[in-house]
């Protein structure tokens, strides 16, 4: 225990002797390490509780904006499963419905160009304005499957092929 006299701690040449667990430190400052730890756990938490939001389409948050004349609007599905959390999104490009998948990778694409690959679904979805050019509009793609029900039984509308009416 080391005691203060006038100024001076006695007993601190003790803890500085060579043979005396030199170099070790004492169970008051690994009391406080241990504290200091298990405060900074606590708080964890409740800072990050405390922080905005992440970005706009930043993967987890949903976006309404217009971009180069188009209003874009997108939202995260709530997630069927564990599998599936943050995999399915409702995007729509001036109210028509834009169909984004997710890569294995994490990454995402569209039915405008799925060759291409975006971090977002927000780029994704600003990548297909992109590339729908002036005047171009989504087509609105009927539910449920194309064709019939035989094999070789295929209805097709004929026209322009792709999402771009």
């Amino acid at each position: 225990m080391v005691v203060g006299v006038g100024g001076v701690a006695v007993g601190a040449e003790q803890r500085t002797a060579v043979g005396a667990g030199a170099g070790r430190p004492s169970r008051r400052e690994v009391a406080r390490g241990l504290l200091a730890s298990a405060a900074a756990l606590a708080l964890t938490p409740v800072v990050a509780a405390s922080r905005p939001a992440s970005p706009a389409g930043s993967g987890g948050g949903s976006f309404d904006e217009t971009y180069r004349g188009r209003r874009i609007q997108g939202v995260p599905l709530p997630a069927a499963g564990p599998r599936t959390a943050g995999t399915d999104w409702r995007v729509t490009i001036d109210g028509r419905p834009l169909h984004l998948m997710r890569r294995a990778d994490g990454s995402w694409l569209s039915m405008v160009d799925h060759y291409t690959s975006y971090r977002t679904p927000l780029e994704a979805t600003r990548a297909a304005v992109d590339g729908l050019g002036p005047g171009q509009r989504l087509r609105d793609l009927a539910p449920g499957p194309v064709g019939g029900s035989r094999p070789g039984d295929h209805t097709h509308p004929g026209g322009r092929h792709g999402v771009r009416a």
